[in-house]
């Protein structure tokens, strides 16, 4: 008689995926309402269940090995099947319509792992979704076009908005782009930034003139793929949140005065979009929240 085959514990692999997704273990047991202690219990059970090392440790991380890669793909189909098959028996498919908009920063470094998991979950669910920048949005919102939008706090802004975490900002350059020449003889710094108005160029040339340093105005753009080709370019430098920083860049570490910190909202949070709505929230909070978490490691 053929023995039967092994059943992978779904709970330690929901563990072990939110762990690497989040790139922390204790960072997952957080979001599990688990022990630290219980996570490593079940990570361990998960690679006694699959006779190999799935996790290594690389700096202060933990990072999966090349076993651990092949598992974590089937981890994420199983784990989605079972959610599925729970709101299928319970009744709990979302169905309906949102439209969301998304601040260029977030868009290709959050979306996917915010919107390939609901509308896998919810096929019925339908996502329309735009990306632009601040002003924009925060027009979609308030003509209606939009039901909610991820973006950057405005000041001056007075709207429904749900704060999701403080974002620390940042002088972003190309690698081999060094600004101590140009500071030493007291030249112009090139300033590479999108058109005003623009919360990230005020803050670049407000924290260059409160130090007073010299800037110029090198290259502007519209979009923020702009930005980030002229940067690569060696044209500058900017600010920017190092989330969704292309991996070509890297920030200028305490070279320049800090532009600070700005805060990421969900405007409309509160348009009574239902439940569809309060999951896409919770997805789009979690995904800010652990990009960040990313980054300032």
């Amino acid at each position: 008689m053929q023995p039967l085959p092994l059943n992978l514990d779904l709970d330690a692999l929901r563990s072990y995926v939110l762990g690497l997704d989040c790139g922390s273990f204790a960072l997952a047991a957080q979001r599990l309402c688990r022990s630290t202690s219980a996570v490593s219990a079940q990570l361990k059970k998960l690679e006694q269940q699959c006779g190999t090392e799935l996790v290594m440790k690389r700096g202060r991380h933990l990072v999966p090995t090349a076993s651990g890669e092949r598992l974590l793909g089937y981890a994420k189909r199983l784990l989605e099947l079972n959610d599925e098959a729970v709101l299928v028996l319970k009744g709990e498919l979302l169905q309906g319509e949102i439209r969301l908009g998304v601040q260029e920063d977030f868009g290709e470094s959050l979306l996917p792992a915010v919107l390939g998991p609901l509308c896998r979950l919810h096929p019925a669910l339908r996502m329309t979704t735009r990306i632009d920048r601040n002003a924009q949005l925060m027009k979609g919102i308030r003509e209606g076009t939009l039901d909610m939008a991820l973006a950057w706090q405005h000041p001056e802004e007075r709207m429904d908005a749900h704060l999701i975490d403080l974002v620390s900002l940042q002088w972003i350059a190309h690698p081999n782009w060094d600004p101590a020449p140009l500071l030493a003889r007291g030249e112009p710094l090139p300033l590479v930034l999108f058109d005003a108005p623009c919360l990230m160029r005020s803050r670049a040339i407000k924290a260059l003139d409160d130090a007073g340093i010299p800037w110029r105005i090198a290259f502007t753009s519209q979009s923020l793929g702009g930005i980030w080709a002229a940067l690569q370019a060696g044209l500058g430098i900017t600010v920017r949140s190092a989330i969704g920083m292309p991996a070509s860049l890297s920030p200028l570490a305490n070279v320049l005065p800090s532009p600070g910190t700005l805060g990421v909202v969900l405007l409309g949070a509160g348009n009574g979009s239902g439940e569809a709505g309060r999951q896409l929230q919770s997805l789009l909070t979690q995904a800010v929240q652990q990009a960040h978490a990313t980054h300032q490691d």
